[in-house]
């Protein structure tokens, strides 16, 4: 029977030290990193014949839509779901992020993230103590043109790409100005579209990203996060003038 070589890196909590555990499971027809490590979880013994603890990750919805699975897959951040192992070369060597804090193995926590969405207001303001009416409709040019923004599943490719992301800076990542340039897009969003630019104007904003395109390159939805962000240059170097004139 063939079989899959798995190196994965592991590491108990954030204070213990990491560690390399290989493993080997049967290969299946159109099997994928995740059946692998379901395979290790019925039976977590390594290619040493040690019992050992299965392996700590996180998935949910299998499809590549939420996002939870990410880990680094033989050096590219992906999602495991939608990593085939007959399009991997062996060992397939798998890795947490590492822009996140680790939880434990290949578990991280993405919570900068929605806090980073909660600083820049990614929601379309409908609730208020006044009745607003129906909503305004979008052109179908305007829903062609940020379809592909609303994909994003907030799975952390981008993040973990980005040069500028780091524990020395507080930039928010593409997946932040993504979400201002979407909502911002949107009639009834755009009520906010001020708050939002000055959002991304102080620390740990725009002004912050570098321009590697590291981010458009493994973006799994293909979200063309280098015009965006080209764009919100734009309009927020327009608000920061506009500030001045008339403050």
């Amino acid at each position: 029977m063939k079989e899959v070589l798995l190196k994965i890196k592991r590491q108990d909590n954030p204070q213990t030290k990491p560690y390399w555990e290989e493993f080997k499971v049967p290969l299946t027809p159109k099997m994928n990193v995740i059946s692998c490590l379901l395979e290790i979880q019925k039976n977590p013994v390594n290619v040493k014949g040690q019992q050992t603890t299965p392996i700590v990750w996180d998935c949910n919805c299998l499809e590549e839509v939420c996002g939870a699975c990410t880990m680094i897959i033989n050096g590219i951040a992906r999602q495991a779901c939608a990593a085939l192992v007959e399009n991997l070369t062996q060992p397939i060597v798998l890795q947490p992020l590492t822009k996140f804090p680790l939880v434990r193995d290949l578990m991280v926590d993405r919570i900068k993230m929605f806090e980073n969405l909660k600083k820049i207001r990614a929601w379309v303001p409908i609730d208020g103590t006044y009745y607003l009416g129906p909503g305004p409709k979008v052109s179908q040019s305007v829903q062609e043109k940020v379809y592909p923004i609303s994909t994003c599943m907030t799975c952390g490719c981008c993040m973990e790409a980005c040069p500028y992301v780091n524990n020395k800076s507080n930039y928010m990542g593409p997946t932040a100005m993504a979400q201002v340039y979407l909502f911002n897009s949107h009639p009834t969003g755009a009520m906010e579209k001020e708050k939002r630019l000055d959002a991304i104007t102080g620390d740990g904003g725009i002004a912050d990203c570098g321009k590697a395109l590291n981010c458009e390159r493994v973006c799994p939805k293909e979200i063309p996060l280098v015009s965006i962000i080209g764009e919100l240059n734009r309009q927020t170097t327009f608000r920061s003038f506009s500030r001045w004139l008339f403050k």
